[in-house]
């Protein structure tokens, strides 16, 4: 038997990133929340919304989800090194989500973390904008209740979504169509919800259609929460 379904796993239509799909780092944060070690995820097809996906444990260790035949993710063990730029100050964060490109054009405005049609304690409303004076996008993120994992933390699951699109933010200066192909979150300590927290981006390199990102979350006090490095790709056809 060449693996195991364990369980099965619901994207529910208010987690989405495109209006018919998963947001792409909440989906990874589910996959790496099945295991106690750091996983690198891979996303391989859109994860489906309010549909039953299967999680399968293979005989090597990874850890894949599927919808019938079609794998849509896979966790495999890693380790992250990644070193973030110094945390911007909280209201330098605020004043940097003003520039916020998706105010004015933005692609999925329905997005769970980005979207600007969603309010606040529906979506997460991250606005990661520029910070002057330095190669980096950044954005303040109070979590609300809803997000709670029943002791006043924040579910890793959200702190993986909160992670995603600044790295989006941070390697493309419009509305460029890109796609989340790999996603890799290390947490230190889970943000509690009601903490005034920021979010920071920055590109690490880019190579043809391929762009690396890292993203950061500083809890209230400046410390380091979570860090994620993503791969994000440029579909053939859409320069």
């Amino acid at each position: 038997m060449w693996g195991l379904i364990v369980k099965s796993i619901r994207v529910a239509k208010r987690f989405c990133g495109p209006p018919t799909s998963a947001n792409g780092g909440y989906f990874a944060g589910l996959i790496a929340a099945l295991s106690p070690n750091t996983l690198s995820v891979r996303l391989k097809a859109p994860p489906p919304l309010d549909t039953g996906l299967s999680v399968i444990e293979t005989q090597d260790g990874r850890v894949e989800v599927r919808h019938g035949d079609t794998v849509v993710g896979e966790g495999i063990a890693a380790a992250l090194d990644l070193e973030p730029p110094r945390a911007p100050h909280h209201q330098e964060a605020i004043e940097a989500s003003r520039n916020y490109v998706g105010f004015t054009r933005h692609s999925f405005p329905t997005c769970f973390v980005c979207g600007t049609h969603r309010a606040q304690g529906d979506g997460l409303c991250i606005y990661a904008g520029e910070v002057p004076g330095r190669d980096l996008v950044a954005a303040p993120w109070t979590p609300d209740p809803s997000l709670d994992r029943g002791d006043g933390a924040v579910r890793p699951e959200f702190i993986s979504a909160a992670l995603d699109c600044p790295g989006y933010f941070a390697v493309t200066p419009g509305d460029r169509v890109m796609l989340l192909a790999q996603f890799t979150v290390q947490t230190e300590r889970l943000a509690r919800v009601g903490e005034p927290c920021t979010v920071s981006g920055w590109s690490i390199g880019s190579n043809g259609r391929k762009h690396e990102a890292g993203t950061a979350l500083f809890g209230e006090d400046g410390e380091l929460c979570a860090r994620a490095r993503a791969i994000w790709i440029e579909p053939r056809g859409t320069g």
